[in-house]
């Protein structure tokens, strides 16, 4: 875990550089080409991108070394920045939407690789501590680069904010470089992280194992692709809603929603970390249902109306259940064979990043005749609905194991035993 932390420091200032680079560069297309359509394909392209890489990622990750990857993703992402901060300004325009592709596929790759790494690097019986501390890392990161980036592009300017996003990029390629950790097991790390022999055999097994654990997989990947859809709907209404609240101040709102939720999900992360040393065991899937539950019911909550420090609890409560059930879901991903496991991530970031993107078409689409309650309380309850039928499943699941077996009585149709003299 010493070398870790490092990792996760290394991966918390890459994140603070893509949440950073995720509104600067927004706003940028808007300024650059002056039309809300143009941002508007900027963001679909990256999202598509997110989609699609999310496949190729699992087949990458599965057959070429971890680590190399994840420094090569943050290397290209630092070599784009840089670039469009070098071309001439009547370029930029066109280089913006192959910005949206590097970025797009590089971080999806980035994140696909490192939760597959997990177990290797610090050992399958840390995974949760070590996956509590990603989720800490990472939403620090998305405060800090959502706070700064309006102050950085306000009073530094664009290339200042692009410069610092290409060298967290550096930063964190140099840190992961440097560290001595191993991403693969140790047999693929035998065989030079290639795989290239056992491609084929590998791919195979995946859908074997796909097909044996689909309904109970499935189901997890499809509650996380439909909370992408309740993540979205709550990110398009936010501003929307703390307008309504505060005209004069609409950031106040937003901003302690954030901050709030920030908490929550680090008191997750030490509630189960203490939780799982002490009891020895990994929550499961009922833990996970009843947790997505939880959150976007806490999300419905802060859109009711209700007074600061009501809202500001369920905010607490939403960012705890969100960080509590990140971790138990990736945990068990990670329960997989190492040749298996970046399939499972890269179809899961597929999953979850199409409900993301679709989730904001519709929803932003919706906010225009619906309140921002009606449209959070539809998505999330949406994901609330599946996690009911999900626990429900487990349940019969859980009474059909313990059943004691059934004698069929003798009848007409089933033969009997009778005993003979001899």
């Amino acid at each position: 875990m010493r070398y870790f932390r490092l990792l996760v420091l290394g991966n918390g200032i890459s994140a603070y550089g893509s949440y950073l680079n995720m509104v600067a560069l927004n706003v940028f297309v808007y300024d650059a080409t002056g039309s809300a359509l143009a941002a508007g394909l900027f963001m679909a392209v990256r999202l598509a991108t997110n989609v699609v890489s999310g496949w190729v990622s699992g087949r990458l990750v599965s057959v070429h070394d971890r680590k190399r990857l994840m420094v090569g993703a943050d290397l290209c992402q630092a070599v784009a920045l840089l670039s469009l901060l070098l071309a001439p300004e009547g370029t930029r325009p066109g280089l913006l939407y192959l910005l949206a592709v590097v970025t797009g596929g590089c971080s999806t790759l980035s994140q696909v690789a490192l939760r597959s790494s997990i177990p290797e690097i610090v050992g399958a019986e840390h995974r949760v501590r070590a996956n509590g501390l990603l989720v800490t890392g990472r939403s620090l990161a998305m405060i800090a680069g959502f706070a700064s980036s309006g102050v950085v592009v306000a009073q530094l300017g664009y290339s200042a904010a692009f410069a610092l996003d290409a060298a967290t990029f550096l930063v964190s390629a140099t840190v992961l470089s440097l560290l001595p950790v191993r991403t693969r097991a140790a047999t693929d790390a035998a065989d030079g992280g290639t795989g290239s022999a056992k491609d084929s055999g590998t791919a195979r097994r995946t859908a074997r194992m796909l097909l044996g654990t689909a309904p109970l997989l499935m189901a997890m990947i499809a509650v996380r692709a439909v909370d992408g859809l309740g993540s979205s709907s709550h990110n398009v209404a936010l501003p929307i809603y703390s307008s309504g609240l505060d005209p004069d101040h609409p950031a106040t709102f937003i901003s302690q929603f954030w901050a709030t939720w920030a908490i929550g999900t680090i008191v997750a992360q030490q509630v189960i970390g203490r939780v799982t040393k002490k009891s020895g065991r990994t929550p499961g899937e009922r833990a996970f249902a009843l947790g997505a539950c939880v959150m976007s019911a806490g999300f419905i909550v802060v859109f009711c109306g209700l007074p600061t420090v009501p809202a500001v609890i369920a905010a607490l409560v939403a960012g705890a259940a969100d960080g509590f059930t990140e971790i138990v879901y990736v945990s068990r991903l990670q329960t997989a064979p190492d040749d298996q496991r970046g399939r499972l991530f890269g179809l899961s970031a597929s999953a979850e990043n199409t409900g993301f993107g679709l989730g904001m078409l519709v929803s932003g689409a919706l906010l225009e005749t619906f309140s921002p309650l009606q449209v959070v309380a539809a998505f999330h309850g949406l994901a609330i609905a599946l996690c009911a039928a999900l626990l429900l499943w487990l349940a019969g699941r859980g009474r059909a194991a313990t059943a004691p077996p059934t004698r069929e009585a003798p009848g007409r149709d089933s033969p009997t035993v009778t005993e003979g003299r001899g």
